[in-house]
């Protein structure tokens, strides 16, 4: 495991963006990643607020957003060849694998990829 880097689910950056405490001391002093659907799933939802998509942005503004490529997609072709796998959490999957940093996450479906570093946050 990187020790360094980690690559944040959407459902983390939410939990961190309503004040989930226990989560910090596993990213302080971490370089943060996340996947460009992380960004699109935390501000594309109808009804944000300009003071929600403020909050937002700040926080992904200390991340680093990581585009498509294509060694993620193909990664992401694979996962989903192999596994019954939503497209939005295969392309974040294929984006750790990518990187190769550990993803943490609280969504069971991660589990099923075996090859993934695989952080699995408990609320």
């Amino acid at each position: 495991m990187n020790g360094s880097n980690l690559l944040l689910d959407s459902n983390i950056v939410l939990y961190l963006l309503n004040g989930e405490q226990t989560l910090i001391p596993l990213l302080e002093e971490k370089k943060l990643y996340v996947s460009f659907i992380t960004q699109l799933e935390t501000l594309g939802y109808r009804g944000i607020t300009a003071e929600e998509q403020e909050k937002i942005n700040q926080f992904l503004s200390e991340c680093i957003i990581i585009d498509i490529n294509p060694v993620i997609k193909n990664y992401t072709i694979r996962l989903r060849q192999a596994h019954d796998i939503k497209l939005p959490d295969s392309i974040i999957m294929a984006t750790a694998l990518y990187l190769n940093v550990p993803v943490i996450t609280a969504d069971s479906e991660f589990k099923k990829v075996e090859e993934l570093d695989l952080i699995y946050y408990e609320k």
